[in-house]
Protein backbone atom coordinates (compact mmCIF):
# COMPACT_ATOMS: atom_id res chain seq x y z
CA UNK A 1 0.00 0.00 0.00
CA UNK A 2 1.12 3.54 -0.73
CA UNK A 3 1.76 5.90 2.15
CA UNK A 4 -1.62 7.63 1.62
CA UNK A 5 -3.48 4.56 2.84
CA UNK A 6 -1.42 4.01 5.96
CA UNK A 7 -3.38 4.93 9.04
CA UNK A 8 -6.77 5.18 7.31
CA UNK A 9 -9.17 4.36 10.13
CA UNK A 10 -11.51 1.45 9.49
CA UNK A 11 -15.21 2.20 9.31
CA UNK A 12 -15.96 -0.39 11.98
CA UNK A 13 -13.56 1.30 14.42
CA UNK A 14 -14.64 4.93 14.04
CA UNK A 15 -16.94 5.81 11.18
CA UNK A 16 -16.73 9.56 11.72
CA UNK A 17 -12.94 9.54 11.80
CA UNK A 18 -12.83 7.31 8.72
CA UNK A 19 -14.95 9.84 6.86
CA UNK A 20 -12.89 12.86 7.90
CA UNK A 21 -9.63 11.15 6.98
CA UNK A 22 -10.93 9.93 3.65
CA UNK A 23 -12.07 13.40 2.55
CA UNK A 24 -8.51 14.65 3.07
CA UNK A 25 -6.53 11.60 1.91
CA UNK A 26 -8.55 11.25 -1.30
CA UNK A 27 -7.79 14.89 -2.17
CA UNK A 28 -11.42 15.97 -2.03
CA UNK A 29 -11.18 18.89 0.39
CA UNK A 30 -9.30 20.35 3.32
CA UNK A 31 -9.95 22.76 6.15
CA UNK A 32 -9.48 26.44 5.34
CA UNK A 33 -8.08 29.35 7.31
CA UNK A 34 -11.69 30.46 7.89
CA UNK A 35 -13.29 28.57 10.75
CA UNK A 36 -16.03 26.22 9.61
CA UNK A 37 -15.23 26.62 5.90
CA UNK A 38 -13.43 24.25 3.56
CA UNK A 39 -11.31 24.34 0.44
CA UNK A 40 -12.70 22.00 -2.22
CA UNK A 41 -9.67 20.62 -4.05
CA UNK A 42 -9.59 19.99 -7.83
CA UNK A 43 -10.44 16.28 -7.62
CA UNK A 44 -13.36 16.93 -5.26
CA UNK A 45 -14.55 19.84 -7.36
CA UNK A 46 -14.41 17.68 -10.50
CA UNK A 47 -16.95 15.33 -8.90
CA UNK A 48 -19.14 18.29 -7.91
CA UNK A 49 -18.90 19.63 -11.47
CA UNK A 50 -20.21 16.34 -12.86
CA UNK A 51 -23.12 16.51 -10.42
CA UNK A 52 -23.72 20.13 -11.33
CA UNK A 53 -23.59 19.54 -15.08
CA UNK A 54 -25.98 16.61 -14.89
CA UNK A 55 -28.49 18.39 -12.66
CA UNK A 56 -28.26 21.57 -14.74
CA UNK A 57 -29.18 19.62 -17.86
CA UNK A 58 -32.05 17.90 -16.08
CA UNK A 59 -33.39 21.23 -14.80
CA UNK A 60 -33.28 22.83 -18.21
CA UNK A 61 -35.12 19.90 -19.74
CA UNK A 62 -38.08 20.92 -17.53
CA UNK A 63 -37.98 24.54 -18.74
CA UNK A 64 -35.87 26.04 -15.94
CA UNK A 65 -33.43 28.87 -16.74
CA UNK A 66 -30.40 29.96 -14.73
CA UNK A 67 -30.08 33.42 -13.20
CA UNK A 68 -28.02 35.00 -10.44
CA UNK A 69 -29.10 37.10 -7.47
CA UNK A 70 -27.06 39.12 -4.95
CA UNK A 71 -25.04 37.54 -2.16
CA UNK A 72 -26.09 40.29 0.28
CA UNK A 73 -29.67 40.70 1.45
CA UNK A 74 -31.05 43.80 3.24
CA UNK A 75 -32.02 42.91 6.80
CA UNK A 76 -35.48 44.42 6.23
CA UNK A 77 -36.16 41.81 3.53
CA UNK A 78 -35.67 38.96 5.99
CA UNK A 79 -38.07 40.64 8.40
CA UNK A 80 -40.98 40.52 5.99
CA UNK A 81 -41.73 36.82 6.38
CA UNK A 82 -41.83 36.15 10.13
CA UNK A 83 -41.48 32.34 10.11
CA UNK A 84 -38.66 32.53 7.56
CA UNK A 85 -36.54 34.97 9.57
CA UNK A 86 -37.15 33.01 12.77
CA UNK A 87 -35.90 29.85 11.04
CA UNK A 88 -32.59 31.40 9.97
CA UNK A 89 -31.96 34.19 12.51
CA UNK A 90 -29.41 32.24 14.57
CA UNK A 91 -27.39 31.25 11.48
CA UNK A 92 -26.98 34.62 9.78
CA UNK A 93 -23.68 36.40 9.13
CA UNK A 94 -24.21 40.16 9.21
CA UNK A 95 -22.34 42.90 7.34
CA UNK A 96 -22.38 46.15 9.32
CA UNK A 97 -19.60 48.28 7.75
CA UNK A 98 -18.32 48.94 4.24
CA UNK A 99 -14.77 50.15 4.85
CA UNK A 100 -11.52 49.42 6.71
CA UNK A 101 -8.74 51.85 7.60
CA UNK A 102 -5.18 51.66 8.87
CA UNK A 103 -4.96 51.45 12.64
CA UNK A 104 -3.38 54.73 13.85
CA UNK A 105 -1.49 52.65 16.43
CA UNK A 106 0.14 50.62 13.65
CA UNK A 107 -1.74 47.36 14.32
CA UNK A 108 -2.81 46.59 10.78
CA UNK A 109 -6.31 47.51 9.69
CA UNK A 110 -9.46 48.17 11.71
CA UNK A 111 -13.11 48.73 10.87
CA UNK A 112 -13.77 52.40 10.14
CA UNK A 113 -16.49 53.38 12.66
CA UNK A 114 -17.66 56.14 10.32
CA UNK A 115 -18.41 53.60 7.59
CA UNK A 116 -21.37 51.92 9.26
CA UNK A 117 -24.14 50.87 6.87
CA UNK A 118 -27.52 52.55 7.25
CA UNK A 119 -29.06 49.08 7.06
CA UNK A 120 -27.23 45.87 7.86
CA UNK A 121 -26.81 43.33 5.07
CA UNK A 122 -27.16 39.58 5.57
CA UNK A 123 -24.90 37.10 3.77
CA UNK A 124 -27.56 34.94 2.17
CA UNK A 125 -28.53 31.83 4.16
CA UNK A 126 -31.00 31.22 1.29
CA UNK A 127 -32.40 33.60 -1.32
CA UNK A 128 -36.20 33.56 -1.09
CA UNK A 129 -36.43 37.13 0.18
CA UNK A 130 -34.11 38.81 -2.32
CA UNK A 131 -35.62 36.82 -5.18
CA UNK A 132 -39.22 37.63 -4.27
CA UNK A 133 -38.25 41.26 -3.91
CA UNK A 134 -37.01 40.99 -7.51
CA UNK A 135 -39.93 38.98 -8.88
CA UNK A 136 -42.25 41.81 -7.86
CA UNK A 137 -40.66 43.82 -10.71
CA UNK A 138 -40.85 40.95 -13.20
CA UNK A 139 -44.42 39.76 -12.73
CA UNK A 140 -47.42 41.89 -13.69
CA UNK A 141 -49.76 39.66 -15.70
CA UNK A 142 -50.65 35.99 -16.01
CA UNK A 143 -48.72 36.18 -19.29
CA UNK A 144 -45.51 36.62 -17.26
CA UNK A 145 -46.04 33.27 -15.55
CA UNK A 146 -44.63 30.82 -14.82
CA UNK A 147 -41.20 32.10 -13.83
CA UNK A 148 -38.86 29.12 -13.61
CA UNK A 149 -35.44 30.20 -12.32
CA UNK A 150 -32.49 28.46 -10.72
CA UNK A 151 -29.20 29.78 -9.47
CA UNK A 152 -25.93 28.02 -8.73
CA UNK A 153 -24.46 29.86 -5.77
CA UNK A 154 -22.86 29.76 -2.34
CA UNK A 155 -24.64 30.44 0.94
CA UNK A 156 -23.55 31.08 4.52
CA UNK A 157 -25.07 29.53 7.63
CA UNK A 158 -23.10 30.09 10.80
CA UNK A 159 -22.68 26.49 11.92
CA UNK A 160 -20.90 25.84 15.22
CA UNK A 161 -20.15 22.16 14.62
CA UNK A 162 -18.92 21.53 11.12
CA UNK A 163 -17.86 18.55 9.02
CA UNK A 164 -16.56 18.88 5.48
CA UNK A 165 -19.30 18.58 2.85
CA UNK A 166 -21.94 17.54 5.40
CA UNK A 167 -22.22 20.76 7.39
CA UNK A 168 -20.02 23.79 6.75
CA UNK A 169 -20.55 27.49 7.34
CA UNK A 170 -20.25 28.22 3.61
CA UNK A 171 -21.37 25.66 1.06
CA UNK A 172 -22.22 25.44 -2.61
CA UNK A 173 -25.67 24.62 -3.87
CA UNK A 174 -28.37 25.33 -6.36
CA UNK A 175 -31.65 26.91 -5.42
CA UNK A 176 -34.63 26.93 -7.73
CA UNK A 177 -37.38 29.51 -7.27
CA UNK A 178 -40.58 29.30 -9.29
CA UNK A 179 -43.68 31.49 -9.51
CA UNK A 180 -47.01 30.17 -10.80
CA UNK A 181 -50.52 31.38 -11.50
CA UNK A 182 -52.27 28.57 -9.59
CA UNK A 183 -51.78 26.46 -6.49
CA UNK A 184 -52.07 23.32 -8.62
CA UNK A 185 -49.22 24.35 -10.94
CA UNK A 186 -46.98 25.21 -8.03
CA UNK A 187 -47.65 21.92 -6.26
CA UNK A 188 -47.02 20.01 -9.49
CA UNK A 189 -43.63 21.72 -9.90
CA UNK A 190 -42.76 21.04 -6.25
CA UNK A 191 -43.42 17.32 -6.71
CA UNK A 192 -41.72 17.28 -10.13
CA UNK A 193 -38.48 18.56 -8.64
CA UNK A 194 -38.35 16.08 -5.75
CA UNK A 195 -38.90 13.32 -8.30
CA UNK A 196 -36.05 14.79 -10.38
CA UNK A 197 -33.74 14.75 -7.35
CA UNK A 198 -34.66 11.14 -6.62
CA UNK A 199 -33.93 10.18 -10.23
CA UNK A 200 -30.53 11.90 -10.06
CA UNK A 201 -29.65 10.26 -6.74
CA UNK A 202 -30.51 6.77 -7.92
CA UNK A 203 -29.49 6.94 -11.58
CA UNK A 204 -26.25 8.91 -11.25
CA UNK A 205 -25.19 8.67 -7.60
CA UNK A 206 -26.32 5.01 -7.37
CA UNK A 207 -27.83 6.01 -4.02
CA UNK A 208 -31.28 4.66 -3.15
CA UNK A 209 -33.55 7.25 -1.58
CA UNK A 210 -36.98 7.44 -0.01
CA UNK A 211 -39.26 10.26 -1.12
CA UNK A 212 -41.47 11.74 1.52
CA UNK A 213 -43.01 14.76 3.20
CA UNK A 214 -41.45 16.47 6.19
CA UNK A 215 -43.35 16.86 9.44
CA UNK A 216 -44.36 20.35 10.54
CA UNK A 217 -41.34 20.49 12.87
CA UNK A 218 -38.90 19.60 10.10
CA UNK A 219 -40.30 21.55 7.17
CA UNK A 220 -38.59 24.61 5.67
CA UNK A 221 -39.20 27.89 7.49
CA UNK A 222 -41.99 29.72 5.66
CA UNK A 223 -43.19 26.72 3.62
CA UNK A 224 -46.63 25.11 3.59
CA UNK A 225 -45.06 21.76 2.80
CA UNK A 226 -41.59 20.28 2.28
CA UNK A 227 -40.81 17.20 0.20
CA UNK A 228 -37.55 15.40 0.84
CA UNK A 229 -35.36 12.55 -0.33
CA UNK A 230 -33.76 10.64 2.54
CA UNK A 231 -30.79 8.31 2.12
CA UNK A 232 -29.23 5.86 4.54
CA UNK A 233 -25.50 6.04 5.11
CA UNK A 234 -23.41 2.95 5.89
CA UNK A 235 -23.53 3.67 9.63
CA UNK A 236 -27.32 3.57 9.51
CA UNK A 237 -27.83 7.30 9.91
CA UNK A 238 -30.15 9.24 7.62
CA UNK A 239 -28.99 12.06 5.39
CA UNK A 240 -31.45 14.58 3.96
CA UNK A 241 -30.20 14.75 0.39
CA UNK A 242 -32.56 17.16 -1.35
CA UNK A 243 -35.68 19.17 -0.62
CA UNK A 244 -38.50 20.83 -2.54
CA UNK A 245 -40.77 23.32 -0.79
CA UNK A 246 -44.31 24.42 -1.58
CA UNK A 247 -44.27 28.03 -0.32
CA UNK A 248 -47.92 28.73 -1.09
CA UNK A 249 -48.52 32.48 -1.26
CA UNK A 250 -46.54 33.35 1.88
CA UNK A 251 -43.64 35.06 0.14
CA UNK A 252 -45.86 36.62 -2.51
CA UNK A 253 -47.90 38.27 0.24
CA UNK A 254 -44.81 39.32 2.18
CA UNK A 255 -43.36 41.04 -0.91
CA UNK A 256 -46.67 42.01 -2.56
CA UNK A 257 -46.04 39.98 -5.71
CA UNK A 258 -49.33 40.02 -7.60
CA UNK A 259 -50.43 39.48 -11.18
CA UNK A 260 -53.50 40.39 -13.21
CA UNK A 261 -55.36 37.16 -14.00
CA UNK A 262 -57.33 36.48 -17.21
CA UNK A 263 -60.25 38.43 -15.76
CA UNK A 264 -57.87 41.33 -15.10
CA UNK A 265 -58.22 40.89 -11.34
CA UNK A 266 -55.17 40.94 -9.03
CA UNK A 267 -54.00 37.70 -7.44
CA UNK A 268 -50.98 36.71 -5.40
CA UNK A 269 -48.66 34.30 -7.20
CA UNK A 270 -47.97 30.78 -5.94
CA UNK A 271 -44.38 29.83 -5.16
CA UNK A 272 -42.01 26.94 -4.64
CA UNK A 273 -38.29 26.55 -4.04
CA UNK A 274 -36.01 23.52 -4.25
CA UNK A 275 -32.34 22.73 -3.77
CA UNK A 276 -29.44 20.34 -3.28
CA UNK A 277 -25.96 21.18 -2.09
CA UNK A 278 -22.39 19.91 -1.77
CA UNK A 279 -23.84 17.75 1.01
CA UNK A 280 -24.37 15.29 -1.87
CA UNK A 281 -20.59 14.86 -1.90
CA UNK A 282 -20.78 13.60 1.67
CA UNK A 283 -23.65 11.33 0.73
CA UNK A 284 -21.64 9.88 -2.15
CA UNK A 285 -18.69 9.14 0.10
CA UNK A 286 -20.68 7.59 2.93
CA UNK A 287 -23.01 5.50 0.77
CA UNK A 288 -20.39 3.60 -1.21
CA UNK A 289 -16.83 3.94 0.05
CA UNK A 290 -14.87 1.28 1.95
CA UNK A 291 -11.77 0.82 4.09
CA UNK A 292 -9.55 1.17 1.01
CA UNK A 293 -10.93 4.60 0.10
CA UNK A 294 -13.52 6.07 -2.22
CA UNK A 295 -15.84 4.00 -4.36
CA UNK A 296 -17.26 6.25 -7.07
CA UNK A 297 -20.19 5.39 -9.35
CA UNK A 298 -18.93 5.53 -12.95
CA UNK A 299 -21.59 8.10 -13.92
CA UNK A 300 -19.95 10.67 -11.64
CA UNK A 301 -16.30 9.61 -11.57
CA UNK A 302 -13.97 12.29 -13.00
CA UNK A 303 -11.69 9.49 -14.21
CA UNK A 304 -13.63 6.39 -15.17
CA UNK A 305 -10.64 4.37 -16.38
CA UNK A 306 -6.97 4.69 -15.52
CA UNK A 307 -4.25 2.84 -17.41
CA UNK A 308 -0.94 2.23 -15.65
CA UNK A 309 2.04 1.04 -17.74
CA UNK A 310 4.47 -1.51 -16.25
CA UNK A 311 7.97 -1.11 -17.67
CA UNK A 312 11.69 -1.30 -16.88
CA UNK A 313 13.10 1.06 -19.49
CA UNK A 314 12.16 3.68 -22.08
CA UNK A 315 11.93 1.09 -24.82
CA UNK A 316 9.33 -0.94 -22.92
CA UNK A 317 7.37 2.20 -22.07
CA UNK A 318 7.29 3.17 -25.76
CA UNK A 319 5.99 -0.30 -26.68
CA UNK A 320 3.29 -0.16 -24.01
CA UNK A 321 2.28 3.36 -25.03
CA UNK A 322 1.92 2.25 -28.64
CA UNK A 323 -0.55 -0.43 -27.54
CA UNK A 324 -2.39 1.83 -25.11
CA UNK A 325 -3.11 4.84 -27.32
CA UNK A 326 -5.70 3.10 -29.57
CA UNK A 327 -7.47 1.93 -26.41
CA UNK A 328 -7.49 5.49 -25.06
CA UNK A 329 -8.89 6.80 -28.34
CA UNK A 330 -11.61 4.14 -28.45
CA UNK A 331 -12.64 4.82 -24.86
CA UNK A 332 -12.85 8.54 -25.61
CA UNK A 333 -14.99 7.79 -28.67
CA UNK A 334 -17.36 5.93 -26.36
CA UNK A 335 -17.58 9.00 -24.11
CA UNK A 336 -15.52 7.43 -21.33
CA UNK A 337 -13.05 9.57 -19.40
CA UNK A 338 -9.64 7.88 -19.32
CA UNK A 339 -6.23 8.73 -17.93
CA UNK A 340 -2.99 7.14 -19.12
CA UNK A 341 -0.62 7.61 -16.20
CA UNK A 342 2.90 7.26 -17.60
CA UNK A 343 4.41 9.63 -15.02
CA UNK A 344 7.91 8.45 -14.12
CA UNK A 345 8.08 9.93 -10.61
CA UNK A 346 5.82 7.30 -9.00
CA UNK A 347 6.07 3.53 -9.00
CA UNK A 348 3.16 1.41 -10.30
CA UNK A 349 2.31 0.16 -6.80
CA UNK A 350 1.97 3.72 -5.55
CA UNK A 351 -0.28 4.57 -8.48
CA UNK A 352 -2.44 1.48 -7.89
CA UNK A 353 -3.03 2.44 -4.25
CA UNK A 354 -3.64 6.09 -5.10
CA UNK A 355 -6.29 5.40 -7.75
CA UNK A 356 -7.89 2.82 -5.50
CA UNK A 357 -8.05 5.45 -2.75
CA UNK A 358 -9.61 7.94 -5.18
CA UNK A 359 -12.26 5.50 -6.30
CA UNK A 360 -11.47 5.23 -10.02
CA UNK A 361 -13.97 2.57 -11.21
CA UNK A 362 -11.67 0.63 -13.58
CA UNK A 363 -7.90 0.21 -13.60
CA UNK A 364 -5.88 -1.38 -16.38
CA UNK A 365 -2.27 -2.47 -15.98
CA UNK A 366 -0.20 -3.32 -19.06
CA UNK A 367 3.42 -4.47 -19.31
CA UNK A 368 5.83 -6.15 -21.74
CA UNK A 369 4.58 -9.63 -20.89
CA UNK A 370 0.97 -8.53 -21.48
CA UNK A 371 1.95 -7.24 -24.91
CA UNK A 372 3.52 -10.60 -25.76
CA UNK A 373 0.39 -12.44 -24.61
CA UNK A 374 -2.10 -9.94 -26.04
CA UNK A 375 -3.66 -9.47 -22.60
CA UNK A 376 -4.26 -6.78 -19.99
CA UNK A 377 -4.94 -6.88 -16.24
CA UNK A 378 -8.22 -5.22 -15.23
CA UNK A 379 -9.35 -4.38 -11.71
CA UNK A 380 -12.82 -3.08 -10.87
CA UNK A 381 -12.93 -0.80 -7.83
CA UNK A 382 -16.35 -1.85 -6.53
CA UNK A 383 -15.33 -5.47 -5.86
CA UNK A 384 -11.50 -5.15 -6.03
CA UNK A 385 -11.64 -8.15 -8.34
CA UNK A 386 -8.74 -8.55 -10.79
CA UNK A 387 -8.82 -10.50 -14.02
CA UNK A 388 -6.64 -10.91 -17.08
CA UNK A 389 -8.52 -10.23 -20.30
CA UNK A 390 -7.74 -10.15 -24.04
CA UNK A 391 -6.39 -6.79 -25.13
CA UNK A 392 -8.51 -6.91 -28.27
CA UNK A 393 -11.93 -5.37 -27.67
CA UNK A 394 -11.08 -4.24 -24.14
CA UNK A 395 -12.56 -0.76 -24.62
CA UNK A 396 -15.98 -2.13 -25.59
CA UNK A 397 -15.81 -4.58 -22.69
CA UNK A 398 -15.15 -1.67 -20.31
CA UNK A 399 -18.09 0.27 -21.77
CA UNK A 400 -20.41 -2.55 -20.67
CA UNK A 401 -18.54 -3.12 -17.42
CA UNK A 402 -18.97 0.48 -16.25
CA UNK A 403 -22.75 0.11 -16.41
CA UNK A 404 -22.46 -3.17 -14.54
CA UNK A 405 -20.42 -1.45 -11.83
CA UNK A 406 -22.94 1.40 -11.61
CA UNK A 407 -25.79 -1.08 -11.08
CA UNK A 408 -23.81 -3.22 -8.65
CA UNK A 409 -23.01 -0.21 -6.47
CA UNK A 410 -26.69 0.77 -6.37
CA UNK A 411 -27.81 -2.80 -5.61
CA UNK A 412 -25.31 -3.07 -2.75
CA UNK A 413 -26.53 0.20 -1.21
CA UNK A 414 -30.18 -0.82 -1.61
CA UNK A 415 -29.51 -4.20 0.02
CA UNK A 416 -27.83 -2.46 2.94
CA UNK A 417 -30.77 -0.10 3.40
CA UNK A 418 -33.35 -2.89 3.19
CA UNK A 419 -31.46 -4.94 5.77
CA UNK A 420 -31.41 -1.99 8.17
CA UNK A 421 -35.04 -0.91 7.83
CA UNK A 422 -37.27 -2.14 10.62
CA UNK A 423 -40.95 -2.13 11.53
CA UNK A 424 -41.20 -1.11 15.15
CA UNK A 425 -44.28 -0.81 17.38
CA UNK A 426 -42.63 -0.62 20.80
CA UNK A 427 -41.14 2.64 22.05
CA UNK A 428 -38.97 0.74 24.55
CA UNK A 429 -37.58 -1.40 21.74
CA UNK A 430 -37.06 1.69 19.58
CA UNK A 431 -35.11 3.50 22.32
CA UNK A 432 -32.92 0.44 22.81
CA UNK A 433 -32.10 -0.07 19.11
CA UNK A 434 -32.07 3.37 17.48
CA UNK A 435 -28.50 4.20 18.57
CA UNK A 436 -27.27 1.33 16.40
CA UNK A 437 -28.67 3.01 13.30
CA UNK A 438 -31.30 2.15 10.76
CA UNK A 439 -34.66 3.38 9.50
CA UNK A 440 -37.55 2.60 11.83
CA UNK A 441 -41.06 2.47 10.40
CA UNK A 442 -43.23 3.54 13.31
CA UNK A 443 -46.70 4.82 13.98
CA UNK A 444 -46.84 8.44 15.21
CA UNK A 445 -49.87 10.34 16.48
CA UNK A 446 -49.06 13.40 14.34
CA UNK A 447 -48.44 15.80 17.23
CA UNK A 448 -45.48 18.12 17.65
CA UNK A 449 -45.30 17.20 21.34
CA UNK A 450 -44.69 13.53 20.59
CA UNK A 451 -42.18 14.38 17.88
CA UNK A 452 -40.22 16.62 20.26
CA UNK A 453 -40.32 13.97 22.97
CA UNK A 454 -38.82 11.38 20.61
CA UNK A 455 -36.05 13.79 19.63
CA UNK A 456 -35.27 14.75 23.22
CA UNK A 457 -35.21 11.17 24.53
CA UNK A 458 -33.51 9.41 21.60
CA UNK A 459 -31.79 12.08 19.42
CA UNK A 460 -33.82 10.65 16.53
CA UNK A 461 -36.17 12.64 14.31
CA UNK A 462 -39.02 11.95 11.96
CA UNK A 463 -37.15 11.91 8.67
CA UNK A 464 -40.26 11.87 6.50
CA UNK A 465 -43.74 10.58 5.91
CA UNK A 466 -43.01 8.30 2.91
CA UNK A 467 -44.99 9.03 -0.24
CA UNK A 468 -45.16 5.32 -1.03
CA UNK A 469 -45.26 4.13 2.56
CA UNK A 470 -47.65 2.02 4.59
CA UNK A 471 -50.81 4.08 5.18
CA UNK A 472 -52.49 1.41 7.29
CA UNK A 473 -53.89 3.07 10.44
CA UNK A 474 -52.50 2.04 13.81
CA UNK A 475 -51.57 3.44 17.19
CA UNK A 476 -48.63 5.68 18.07
CA UNK A 477 -45.75 3.69 19.59
CA UNK A 478 -45.15 6.50 22.12
CA UNK A 479 -48.63 7.59 23.26
CA UNK A 480 -50.95 4.83 22.07
CA UNK A 481 -53.13 7.41 20.35
CA UNK A 482 -54.51 6.82 16.83
CA UNK A 483 -52.01 7.06 13.96
CA UNK A 484 -52.85 7.49 10.29
CA UNK A 485 -49.71 5.83 8.90
CA UNK A 486 -46.15 4.80 9.59
CA UNK A 487 -43.34 7.33 9.35
CA UNK A 488 -39.55 6.92 9.13
CA UNK A 489 -37.70 7.78 12.32
CA UNK A 490 -33.91 7.71 12.51
CA UNK A 491 -30.85 9.48 13.76
CA UNK A 492 -29.43 11.77 11.13
CA UNK A 493 -26.56 13.94 9.96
Amino acid sequence: MAIELKGLTKRSENYSQWYNELVVKADLAEQSAVRGCMVIKPYGYAIWEKMQQTLDRMFKETGVQNAYFPLLIPKSFLCREAEHVEGFAKECAVVTHYRLKNDPNGNGVVVDPEARLEEELIVRPTSETIIWGTYKNWIHSYRDLPVLCNQWANVMRWEMRTRMFLRTAEFLWQEGHCAHATAEESEARTVQMINLYAEFAERYMAMPVIKGVKSANERFAGALNTYTIEAMMQDGKALQSGTSHNLGQNFAKAFDVTFANKDNKPEYVWANSWGVSTRLMGALIMTHSDDNGLVLPPHLAPIQVVIVPIYKNAEQLAAVTEKVMPIVERLQQLGISVKYDDAENKRPGFKFADYELKGVPVRLALGARDIENGTVELMRRDTLKKEVLPLAGIADHINTLLENIQQNIFDKALKMRNEHTYICDSYDEFKERVADGGFFLCHWDGTTETEERIKEETKATIRCIPLDGDDTPGVCMVTGKPSKRRVIIARNY
